[in-house]
């Protein structure tokens, strides 16, 4: 899925630079970032149907956390594994500072384990309402390698400062977007493990709020944050699927350069 992300990340560039030579665009200024972050998430039921097995439950306001990777040994392992993000954004004008970006941010989501959480619905057919332990035997459940929101945002530029010709500048950055949700489900459900995998699994909607000091005209450092609510559907388990929605806090730090065309 690395792969397939860093594709269609170049993929994306490349239409852009090919699109910002035509007629179309005659000034404008391209820009990229490359990052990590990390996040914190509400609580969230998570609901899941087995016809077969005569299971429609629900696990009610459990509690997750992120896996952040870059807080443990970050420079002895590769780039993709702590949770990360990349952009491509453009801004179409240099006097209007209206633009559009691309970002995909790999968000790690996982069930704190052992925790008391209640379970309503229906089990083996008959009616439950009850507490029980988040383990092997009732719910492990993990979006590990990604809980992995691509979206598509609107960006407003806000010039701050603007010193030495141009060549240190301070911007602050408005950002409203919507996209998928293309997570990797890992989880055992009473005590029945699914087969790890990707897939498309719902939508998101984002607000980004960020600070952007610029040197040179072309690095730049980013900070930023932003709120996310994402809605999960259809994620595959044994023997059925299941779905959720929770909000989450992002926080990040991000290299990038940008380029005027």
């Amino acid at each position: 899925m690395i792969k397939i992300n860093l594709t269609l990340f170049l993929s994306v560039v490349y239409t852009t630079l090919a699109f910002s030579q035509s007629k179309i665009v005659k000034d404008g200024e391209l820009y990229f970032s490359w990052g990590y972050n990390t996040e914190w998430y509400t609580r969230s039921n998570i609901h899941i149907s087995q016809p077969s097995l005569k299971n429609n439950v629900t696990f009610v306001n459990i509690v997750a956390h992120d896996h952040k990777g870059w807080d443990q040994q970050l420079l002895r392992t590769q780039l993709t594994i702590p949770q990360y993000n990349y952009r491509i954004g453009y801004f179409f004008n240099k006097k209007q500072d209206w633009g559009f970006e691309i970002n995909f941010d790999h968000t790690k989501y996982v069930v704190v384990h052992n925790q008391s959480v209640r379970m309503t619905g229906v089990y083996h057919g008959r009616n439950v309402d009850t507490t029980v332990i988040a383990n092997p035997s009732t719910i492990v459940w993990q979006l590990n390698n990604g809980a992995n929101f691509l979206e598509f945002n609107l960006v407003k530029r806000i010039r701050l400062v603007n010193v030495w010709k141009s060549n240190f500048r301070l911007d602050g950055l408005l950002k409203l977007g919507v996209g998928p949700n293309i997570p990797h489900v890992q989880n055992t459900i009473f005590g029945n493990d699914n087969y790890p995998h990707f897939q498309l699994g719902g939508w998101n909607a984002d607000a980004d709020a960020a600070i952007r000091l610029t040197f040179f005209k072309h690095l730049f450092f980013e900070l930023y944050d932003k709120v996310v609510y994402a809605r999960y559907w259809d994620l595959r388990l044994y023997n059925g699927t299941g779905k959720q929605a929770f909000g989450c806090y992002e926080l990040a730090l991000v290299i990038g350069g940008t380029f005027k065309l």
